[in-house]
């Protein structure tokens, strides 16, 4: 019986999380970031809700920043990401630059708000479970070139972990390709997120060929032992071979952070 209501309670978090309208209300000190020559306004979205221009804009966002790390296989990246971009559970934090400064700021974000002219970068993630824990799940962190090297990537992820922590999140945990080293680096030694537990690349197996690690950060200690330390289950390790198989032949996982995006 505690069982099952523990479930239930950690499926209401998720389930009261997701149904946020504006989940960046709580903070309105980070709406705007101007430093380092930029200026820019932030403001939520949902998968389901997108406009067609806008959808068309991400996929030329994802394509021009990732396509380099997939090679010949990105075409199957692409439409798994399509599908995964408008999902109702899907949640972003889109990055507009803005044409004017000061007071007139919020002013000049509004009036672009009905296309995607302006937007520079967004953050795509989700509320949900992982091996039963509650958490928030970064599946994107893209930006214009022209805006990266400029502490918006750390600024992003610093509300990442707001946004996390008020709505009782247990962990953030996101997925990075293995070539993309600078990601890597940016998570890690940067940002204080570890390899996880449930990361390929930590079942010792040497017969695994993922290119992708799987990272987080976590705020208890349930979480932590889970995601962090926990050895490798029988089954955990069979749901892994899933997950390559099904990258070989559907795409997945296509949680991806660009490069340089500090």
């Amino acid at each position: 019986m505690q069982i099952l209501e523990k479930k239930k309670k950690i499926h209401d978090l998720i389930k009261r999380a997701s149904s946020v309208i504006d989940p960046l209300s709580p903070f309105d000190s980070f709406r705007r970031y101007t430093k380092n020559e930029l200026s820019v306004y932030l403001e939520s979205g949902r998968g389901d809700r997108l406009s067609s221009s806008l959808k068309q804009h991400i996929r030329k966002l994802l394509k021009k920043n990732m396509e380099g790390f997939y090679g010949s296989n990105w075409p199957l990246q692409a439409k798994v990401k399509r599908n995964e971009m408008t999902s109702p559970d899907a949640r972003y934090i889109f990055v507009r630059e803005l044409l004017r400064y000061g007071s007139k700021a919020y002013e000049t974000a509004s009036t672009q708000r009905s296309c995607e002219e302006g937007i520079a970068g967004f953050v795509h993630y989700r509320f949900t479970l992982e091996e039963e824990i509650p958490v928030l799940y970064v599946y994107e962190i893209q930006l214009e070139s022209r805006i990266q090297g400029k502490g918006l990537g750390e600024f992003l992820m610093q509300l990442i972990e707001l946004i996390a922590s008020k709505n009782q999140m247990s962990a953030i945990v996101l997925t990075v390709q293995t070539s993309n080293a600078l990601a890597m680096t940016f998570y890690m030694s940067k940002l204080g997120y570890r390899i996880s537990s449930i990361s390929p690349s930590k079942a010792n197996l040497p017969t695994f060929s993922a290119k992708y690690e799987i990272l987080c950060k976590t705020f208890d200690s349930e979480a932590k032992s889970v995601l962090e330390v926990r050895s490798f289950p029988f089954t955990c390790i069979t749901r892994i071979y899933d997950k390559i198989a099904d990258q070989k032949s559907d795409g997945e996982p296509t949680r991806d952070c660009v490069s340089s995006i500090e």
